[in-house]
């Protein structure tokens, strides 16, 4: 039985992923917190590295993994889940963890790309022809059409995805009135918002939700491979580029004796070694030479830097995710219209 068909009985994994803790008493063990759509990655990344490491160092390491939304998942180190390091998919979560000093206020000049090993963007998973000639995020927006995304609140995936539609109604439309109305509608058109990626992917292939999925482009693809029958990925003509970071949790390392463990582990994220089981895995690779080798399998597709429209992701947060922000606002304004 493969993973997704296994998803249903599985959507607790991340609350249940803290059971290793009891093994994770020695400095030979790490815990990678994580997100929702990773989990396939590092459960080939981690034996990869405990190779790696014993060659090198004639030791074993266990890697040890966690997987929830983004968010909750930095809440959860913040609140004290035992985690060595935070591998998330949004550079605010990450914040948050630094100005609740777990780690260190510098975080993104650690490691190299402002300490994001790979990329990755949205982009849309249609039911087999596309009936409903999905092709761009414009398409999303029209009455009659059904969305699925995570929730923007608890979720990076459902983050990127209201910014990258923000991002293409501010291309197209132009103005920030323009683009709120755009991104109310396609919000209209989302009949239910899952806690993370992965239990959006979920609702969409299992329980039949949606003419659409929104999602990062190596979940559709580990979808279309499954399911290769069922389900085409649509390349919109525009998306936000993601670039999930990394960092050590130097609060947990400090008091278990593992800082240069978790160092090594998040280093070995950036080699060729690793960069190749990402682009097996559908991220794409910061290795200039393992893209060049996978070229074939990341078509073309143009996209922004949040900062470009966002100004940074603070800001971000702030104007948009925040309680009371813009996307509470668009809820409540429609939640008030249907009541009428």
């Amino acid at each position: 039985m493969t993973f997704f068909r296994k998803a249903l009985v599985g959507v607790g994994l991340g609350a249940l992923a803290v059971a290793p803790l009891a093994a994770h008493a020695d400095s030979t063990t790490l815990l990678n917190a994580s997100y929702d759509v990773s989990r396939e990655l590092y459960k080939e990344i981690n034996p990869a590295f405990s190779a790696h490491w014993k060659a090198a160092q004639g030791s074993d390491v266990t890697v040890n993994q966690s997987h929830g939304p983004s968010t909750k998942q930095a809440l959860a180190v913040a609140s004290g889940l035992d985690a060595d390091v935070v591998t998330l998919n949004q550079p605010t979560d990450l914040d948050h963890l630094a100005e609740k000093g777990v780690i260190a206020a510098d975080w993104k000049s650690k490691f190299p790309h402002d300490a994001a090993p790979y990329t990755s963007t949205s982009v849309f998973l249609v039911r087999k022809g596309n009936p409903k000639g999905i092709k761009d995020w414009n398409d999303l927006t029209k009455p009659g059409i059904s969305v699925v995304i995570p929730n923007p609140k608890t979720s990076g995936n459902g983050r990127y995805t209201y910014l990258a539609a923000w991002g293409y109604a501010l291309e197209n439309l132009k103005g920030d009135d323009k683009a709120r109305e755009f991104v109310g509608n396609l919000i209209a058109n989302v009949p239910i918002l899952d806690g993370g990626g992965r239990g959006a992917t979920t609702s969409f292939t299992q329980r039949d939700v949606g003419d659409a999925l929104v999602t990062f482009e190596n979940e559709a693809k580990l979808v279309a491979a499954e399911f290769g029958d069922q389900f085409d990925i649509v390349y919109p003509s525009l998306s936000i580029e993601a670039a999930p970071p990394v960092a050590v949790v130097e609060k947990v390392t400090a008091n278990r004796g593992t800082a240069a463990l978790a160092k090594a582990y998040l280093d070995y994220l950036f080699e060729d070694e690793a960069q190749a089981i990402i682009a097996k895995h559908n991220f794409r690779p910061r290795s200039e030479a393992i893209l060049a080798a996978n070229a074939e399998q990341f078509p073309p597709i143009k996209t922004f830097k949040l900062e470009q429209y966002f100004e940074s992701w603070a800001k971000a947060q702030d104007d948009h995710f925040k309680d009371g922000g813009v996307y509470d606002q668009i809820v409540e304004a429609q939640a008030q219209a249907r009541s009428n």
